[in-house]
């Protein structure tokens, strides 16, 4: 998609199980979305990876990759992101490297991480009762809101439940998560030295068609590792609103050339933010009505759940704690008319100096959410 002007417009997807549904209506609906994608000139459809959650179905990102560029023709399909932990770098470059054997030049290997290790931004620190400091305050830059980030705390009970079952230890130190990016590269490469100092040929994996990104939602490890690497960067202002700023200069600072058909001349920078585009702003926000009650459970620790009704969000009553405690994603959600929305998202490209959008819708309707993409496709293609 060329336009707006030259901006590229992507879409990063959850598989949201739909109210009574199931996970597999889930993946047949992300399937069919990615084919609306494609014929509408999305760029890239990527898909997350979370588990042990009741509302989200995209556990497997490689699985669901394979399935969707096998369902599409021309848009780049990748992972937003696979996560290490659990996935193991030789495990990740094998198995993107095999689907990209199938469609060589449209996967996208799009990594993340999890873990207690992750560094949170200066704002969120500053933020943290711990802290002893005076929390931030919301601030808009040239038009855009970087929002106080959500009151900090300890480990949700549910998330610590899950960590060993993923292979996450809370107790160590996890590895360092630049060797594992350069470990994944070097498989691709062909470079990779085993432990006993002989060649290491990861034969599926070596010489793919594919790009490799780092994903950050704050601007310690990821976004440093992204840069130094000369990786492009995906910053999440659509999960941690408040450090999207901070990413993106943490990533352009840390930033160097790197040499080889994976690495970049200059830094590349993708911003997603969340978004619902309907006819007009009245109808917008009534689909976007769920949204907090959503976020709250993701906050919560209970993970994402089914999304519920516009009715039945409006008919929730709220404690003063939940609303504070995703005041920043809600604030953040882009909804309203198309006009609406490209205006929102050409602020967020120009204040973080994105090279590229990446939009992620949920609903609690399918027709819904792929409308809201098709609109969106529309007016951005217009300009």
């Amino acid at each position: 998609m060329t336009s707006h002007p030259e901006l590229p417009l992507s879409i990063l997807d959850l598989a949201p199980v739909p109210a009574g549904g199931t996970a597999a209506d889930a993946i047949r609906n992300s399937v069919d979305l990615a084919r609306a994608a494609d014929r509408a000139g999305y760029n890239r459809f990527w898909v997350a990876e979370h588990h042990g959650v009741t509302g989200v179905a995209s556990s497997s990102a490689p699985v669901l990759v394979a399935m969707i560029a096998g369902a599409t023709e021309r848009i780049r399909v990748g992972s937003g992101a696979v996560l290490m932990p659990p996935a193991l770098p030789m495990v990740a470059a094998e198995q993107m490297g095999e689907i990209a054997a199938l469609h060589p030049g449209r996967i996208d290997l799009g990594l993340g991480r999890t873990g207690p290790s992750r560094r949170r931004s200066p704002a969120a620190q500053a933020a943290s009762p711990a802290s002893g400091g005076t929390p931030p305050e919301d601030r808009v830059v040239d038009g855009l809101l970087i929002p106080t980030p959500p009151p900090g705390g300890g480990l949700p009970a549910r998330v610590t439940v899950l960590a060993p079952l993923l292979g996450i230890s809370f107790d160590t130190a996890s590895a360092d998560y630049a060797q594992q990016v350069a470990d994944i590269l070097s498989y691709l490469d062909g470079t990779a030295i085993a432990a006993d100092g002989l060649p290491l040929h990861v034969a599926v994996a070596e010489g793919a068609d594919l790009e490799v990104w780092v994903l950050a939602a704050g601007s310690g490890d990821s976004a440093t590792t992204a840069g130094a690497a000369g990786l492009p960067l995906a910053a999440a202002y659509h999960v941690v609103p408040s450090s999207v700023l901070d990413t993106v200069e943490a990533y352009r600072t840390a930033f160097r050339p790197g040499t080889g058909p994976r690495r970049l001349e200059r830094p590349y920078v993708a911003v997603s933010a969340d978004v619902v585009v309907a006819d007009d702003d009245a109808t917008a926000e009534e689909l976007a009505a769920p949204y907090g009650q959503w976020v709250l459970g993701i906050r919560r620790g209970t993970g994402a759940e089914p999304y519920v009704t516009p009715e039945q969000a409006r008919a929730r009553v709220w404690t003063d704690e939940e609303r504070a405690a995703v005041a920043d994603r809600v604030s953040t959600q882009i909804v309203g008319s198309p006009s609406t929305v490209v205006e929102k998202l050409w602020t967020l490209a120009r204040v973080t100096g994105a090279d590229e959008l990446i939009v992620t819708t949920i609903t609690t309707e399918h027709t819904d959410r792929v409308r809201s993409y098709e609109l969106l496709a529309k007016a951005w293609a217009a300009g």
